[in-house]
Formats: structure tokens, sequence, C-alpha cells
């Protein structure tokens, strides 16, 4: 067969009944792990002593005053939880500083002596560890309560410890706000001294300097030198330039104006430029405009070379002079003052120039002084500083204080003891013991390879099972035709009988991957079944170097196959007749150690073809097909193979090989055969089981029905096995 067309394997998937088929079939191991974890828990439970707590809250805090120092009023502010605070103060509650104490105070290096350290007294170090053992520290959510729990033998003790530790840390809390305060105060002192002396020693610098460079310092407060002029002045000073700049500008532009015009457009113009009309101007203009009329009038009458209009005429030319003068004379009037303000703001720039130069001068000259002064007040300002901080801690540490730490809940003596808690470990024990058991029962079935399931050969070896078979099955020779495991025989050979494509194909091989998987049984009792019914069968054993055949049918094994291979022997002499009629049995005989090959010989195809026809159904029996080649040899000659594959035997890849090998060499594999099934504990056979009982119960006096192709074929069953064609 070619095993590239072989159909691809389909995915296993686990039902809710796999699951219980495990625990089912693995249910001694789930209860014994059980019952070992329960015992062990009950035991360990019982064993171990009482154990008392007792638990002490505190609240913890940051250290303050109870009255607010001096610029402290920001303590009043509400804190936020910490939680580094907090587990930084759990690091403490269980430092060496606090349990030390505790250790001496209730001298519990004695108190232990004979419990712990055989009588002799306990190093701190050693009771400081057994300590920290019986104690635990739990914070409560999102508060700054942390509740102390002490564990103990004597609840009067576990009382009096937690209480200890409670007080003892608020004690070392009060202790060391008021020794950090004391410490400030004494590092503040020393600083203060040691600015005293820079103070005086920058004095003296300040003054020397002065001394040197002959600076004038009227104001003992300044770190700078005196201006020339006032910022006062100086503000002043600048309005009046920024004014006269402003006149210069207008009057700049003003004359700009009017030197733009002609001269009767700047005789209009220039009384609209005066801000107000100039009355010389404006006499002038207005006896100018009469004369202009009076000509205008005499000229109807006379003409130009009269008296009266020369005389006319010469008074207006004369008053046009006139105006032509005073206009000249407003307009250097005007560049008069234009210069005026040009000479103003220079002189006040200058003035302002001068002083800042002087200003410059001075303050490079005396530089080093008033950076020396400057020096002094910043050490003269923080030695006030210091001074102030000084008075201020001595102030908060004569007020009274208290510790952040206060004790909400004393530890009282217990009633009952905390520990062990039998309820709970033996409810935990039972739970770990379900939880351990399957899971150790599922995992045994992870690891166990072997076939459990008919899907299990379906979907590995790609064949049909044609037959399952239940544990503890006899010999059906014995038990009669009645028996209830013949009907599981009955089932195969129905289904065996389906699987033939040919009616002629009637010599069948039983072969299996390794030893004690059922094979001799299962041809044997098969053969029976075809015998039963009617059909002359003959059972060969072909398994020579371990043949059992023989003696499940109490016969002598001195002469079988072997003899008539060799030709020492008919076929007449070796075939032996068996309690039933219809059944013939040909034993393997003795095998020389020269014939290891005789299987393959023509003499054994001879053989087959010459039973075949004389009976209508020709078994063989055969060795494990892994252990030797004549398994492969018989599978090759005969016209159908049956694979037998013993329940939870053998791992998956050895019955698949076994498939391979018989396939390789051209056996027909019809189907396969699941022997020594548990019907009972196995879920997926369970079904098997009752039918069997309940057929036999209700059909004791029936005939069974022939199969096709068989006049002679048992009783059909219904199952849920169909060969694959």
């Amino acid at each position: 067969m070619d095993q590239s067309k072989t159909p691809a394997t389909q995915e296993s998937r686990l039902h809710f009944l796999d699951y219980w088929r495990i625990i089912r079939i693995r249910k001694t191991i789930i209860l014994a792990v059980f019952f070992l974890v329960v015992i062990t828990a009950t035991l360990v439970t019982f064993i171990l002593p009482e154990s008392f707590s007792s638990t002490a809250r505190i609240r913890v805090e940051r250290d303050t005053a109870d009255i607010p120092g001096l610029g402290n009023e920001r303590q009043y502010l509400p804190m936020s939880y910490d939680p580094y605070f907090i587990q930084t103060e759990f690091e403490v509650i269980q430092s060496e500083v606090i349990l030390g104490k505790v250790i001496n105070d209730l001298n519990l290096n004695q108190e232990w002596a004979a419990k712990y350290g055989g009588g002799e007294r306990l190093k701190t170090s050693e009771t400081m560890e057994i300590l920290k053992h019986s104690m635990d520290l739990r914070p409560v959510r999102n508060t700054s309560i942390i509740e102390i729990r002490v564990f103990s033998e004597k609840p009067d003790e576990a009382a009096k410890i937690a209480n200890a530790i409670a007080e003892t840390y608020r004690a070392h809390r009060l202790e060391q706000n008021r020794d950090q305060t004391k410490n400030g105060i004494k590092a503040l002192e020393e600083q203060w001294k040691e600015q005293i002396e820079e103070v005086e020693e920058a004095q003296t610098n300040v003054d020397r300097l002065r001394t040197e460079l002959k600076i004038s310092d009227p104001d003992p407060m300044s770190t700078m030198p005196t201006p020339t002029l006032s910022v006062e002045a100086i503000r002043q000073l600048t309005t009046q330039l920024i004014a006269l700049e402003a006149d210069q500008v207008r009057m700049e532009s003003q004359l700009t104006n009017l030197l733009a015009l002609n001269p009767s457009e700047q005789r209009e113009a220039i009384q609209t430029a005066l801000g107000q009309p100039d009355a010389e101007l404006s006499n002038l203009l207005n006896e100018f405009d009469l004369s202009q009329q009076r000509l205008l009038s005499l000229a109807k009458d006379y003409t130009p070379d009269h008296a009266l209009y020369k005389n006319a005429q010469q008074m207006a030319d004369d008053l046009d002079q006139k105006i032509k003068a005073r206009v000249k004379g407003i307009l250097l009037g005007l560049q008069n003052r234009l210069d005026s303000a040009r000479a103003a703001v220079d002189e006040l720039k200058t003035k302002l120039d001068d002083a800042k130069q002087v200003d410059l001068k001075t303050a490079e000259e005396g530089r080093p002084y008033y950076t020396a002064k400057q020096r002094l007040a910043e050490k003269i300002q923080f030695r006030m500083i210091l001074a102030l901080k000084i008075s201020q801690e001595q102030t908060e540490l004569s007020l009274p204080r208290t510790a952040m730490v206060e004790v909400l809940d004393h530890a009282e003596k217990a009633d009952r003891p905390e520990r062990p808690k039998k309820a709970l470990n033996i409810a935990l024990g039972i739970i770990i013991g379900l939880i351990v058991g399957v899971g150790l029962a599922f995992f045994i079935e992870y690891l166990d390879t072997s076939v459990k399931t008919i899907d299990d050969v379906e979907r590995t070896l790609q064949a049909p099972v044609l037959g399952v078979i239940p544990q503890n099955v006899g010999l059906l020779m014995e038990e009669g035709a009645e028996s209830p495991h013949a009907e599981a025989y009955r089932v195969l050979r129905t289904n065996l009988l389906f699987s033939r494509k040919d009616d002629k194909l009637n010599s069948i091989a039983v072969v299996s991957a390794g030893a004690g998987e059922g094979k001799s049984t299962t041809v044997f009792n098969l053969a029976t079944i075809f015998a039963q019914n009617g059909n002359r069968v003959v059972i060969v054993d072909s398994d020579l170097r371990r043949p059992v055949l023989h003696k499940m049918l109490h016969v002598t094994n001195s002469i079988g196959v072997t003899n008539y291979l060799l030709k020492q022997n008919t076929l007449e002499e070796v075939i032996q007749t068996t309690n039933l009629p219809t059944l013939d049995f040909l034993a393997s005989g003795k095998l020389p150690s020269s014939s290891l090959g005789i299987l393959s010989s023509t003499q054994m195809r001879e053989l087959i073809t010459e039973l075949k026809q004389r009976y209508d159904f020709v078994f063989f029996d055969s060795p494990p097909i892994m252990g030797v080649s004549d398994a492969s040899i018989l599978a090759s000659v005969v016209d159908m193979t049956l694979q037998v594959i013993q329940y939870r035997r053998y791992p998956q890849p050895m019955n698949i090989r076994a498939k391979q090998m018989i396939e390789k060499v051209g056996g027909n594999l019809v189907g396969i055969v699941l022997n020594n099934i548990n019907m009972s504990q196995d879920e997926n056979y369970y079904y098997y089981s009752g039918y069997y009982h309940e057929y036999y119960s209700k059909n004791d006096e029936e005939t069974e029905a022939a199969a096709p192709g068989d006049s002679g074929a048992g009783p059909q069953t219904k199952i849920n096995i169909k060969p694959k064609y």
C-alpha cells in the first residue's frame, strides 16, 4: 500500500466523558494521593503546637510639634497616604533598635532559653530572629495604621510582646525627634559663630578699601556709589529733553513747509503756522486789500497815466514791500527759535552724558569697595537668618511634643488559639489532595501513549476496528456457545465477513505488534465461533518459536507444520481433530535450528493453497511481528490479516510500525481487534458489556441469523463499529 496516500491524522479533542473515563480508570491513583495528602495534612495539623496571637494597632505620621513654631504653618496641611513611608517604618519596627530594646526590657533571652536554647541563655541575635518569625506586620489599606501581630504558645506573652513593640516604637520616635532637633540646633549655633567671624573680617576689609580708595559714602546701607544726578533729576531732564526734541521737530517741519510756498501762499499760511495771527501783518494785509480795491475802482474812470491812479498804485506797491519785509522777519524769528531749541537739546544731552560718564568713572573706581560692602551685607543678612532659625528651633524644642505614633488598640490576651487552623488545614488538604490526585492521573494519562479508545486506533492507524474483546476471556470451546464472551467474537466474525471483498478470501493470519496481546486466544476463539456456525475451519499454529495453541487443545506438538514442510509427514498425518467436528488443528511441530526460514519456502505457499481448498476458513497464529520476520512473511501470503492490539499495553507508535510492516510486505490488513478491554470501568466500552448481558438474558432461545456469503453466520449485534471499505 502506498504510504503517501494514507489520510492525514485528525486532531484529537477530549470530550467531557473522556475526562470522566480517565478519572474512573485512574481512580486508584487519585484516591491514594487524596488520602495520603489528607492524612498528612491532618497529622501535621494535630501534631503542630497551638499558637495564640495578639494584635496592637498603631497610627504613624511624620513628627511635628503640638504647637507649631515660627514658619511651620504648613505642618497643618493634610498629608496624603505615603506607602514608602509606611514600608520604611515597617523596617524600623523590625530593626535591632526596636526589637533589641523589647528583648532587653522583657528579658526574652532568658525567658526563651528553656524553650529554644536547651536551657542556655540565648544571644540577642538569636532571640531577634525568633521574634521576627513570631511577629507579623500588616498595613490597613490606604491608611497610616499598622497592625502588629505576635504569635506565641502563651496568650499573655503574645499580648505583652505586641504592646511592648508598640510602646517601644512610640518612645523611639519621640526620642529620635528630640535628638534630631538638638543636633540641628547645635549645628546651627556652630555655623552662627563662624558667621560672626566672617562678618567681622568682611567689615575690616570694607573699612580698608574705603580709606584706600578715598570713597565718600554718606549712605552706610547702600551697595553702590551715589549718582551725580538723582533719579528724579534724571527723570525731569529726560522729560524736558523729550519735550524740546518734539518742539524742535515741530518747528523744523513748519519752517520747511513755509519755505516751500510762494510769497502769496506764505502770507496766508504764516498766520496759521504762528498759532495766533500777527497783528502788524494782519493790518498790512487789510490795507493792501483796500488799495487793490481802490485801484480797481479808479481803473474804471482813469487811465494808468492819471495822477490819481499813479498815487494809488504807488501806495499799493509800498504796502506790498512792507508785507514782504514783515513775512521775512517772521521767518527769521522762526529760524532763531529753531536754533535756540537745537541748542537747548544739545545742552541737555551733554549734561546727561557728562553725568553718566562721571557716575561710570566713580563706579569703576569704587567697585572693589562696593563689592566688598555687598558681601558684607549678605553675610550680615545670613547671620540674622541663622539667629532667627536658632531661636525658632529652641522655641520648638521647649514646646510640648508628641511623637506621631498613636497606639489605637492595645493587644489583649487571646481566648482561643490562632494556629493551627484545623478546619482550614483539613479543608485545604482535601482540596489539594483532589487537585494533586486528579492532576497526577491526567499527567500519567498524558504520558501513556498506548491505545485507549477506538478513536485512538482509527485516528492513528487509519484502519477500522472490527471487534472489541472484553477482559478475562476464556476459551469458548470450554465456556460453551452461550458464553457472554462469545458475542464479542460473533461481532468480530460478522464484521470480518463484511470486510471481505471476495468470498474466495478465506485464509486469515492474526498478528500483533508485541507479545502477550492475546493474539493466540483471539485466533482460537474466532476459529471456534466459525466452527460453531457450521464452517469447516482449521487452525494453523505458525508461531514456531513459542507455540501455545496445542496447550489450549490439550494435544501434542510433536508433529505439525514443520514436519509437513520438511516432507517428513503427509498433510493427513499432521492435521489433528478437536472436540468440534468442524474444527481441525495443525500444530507447529518441532523447529530444527537449521530451518528458521521455513515459512518463506515454496512448501509453505503450497500448504496454504491446499488448506484453502479443503476448508472454508484457514486461521494462522503467528509470532509478534516486531520480534521476528515470520509474521511478516505469513501476512504476505494469506488473503487477510487481523492485527490484535491489547488495551493500554504498548505505545501507539509500536502498533503503527506493526501496521506499516504488514503493508510493506503487501499484506491485506482488513481491520483491528481491540483486546482485553475493561468494560465496567471504561465509559467508551461500557455499552458493549451492558448489551451482551441484556442480549443473552432476553434471547436465550433465538437462533442465529446467517451472515452475508455464509449460511452459518451468527446473530448480528447492534454495535457502533463498522468496517471501512
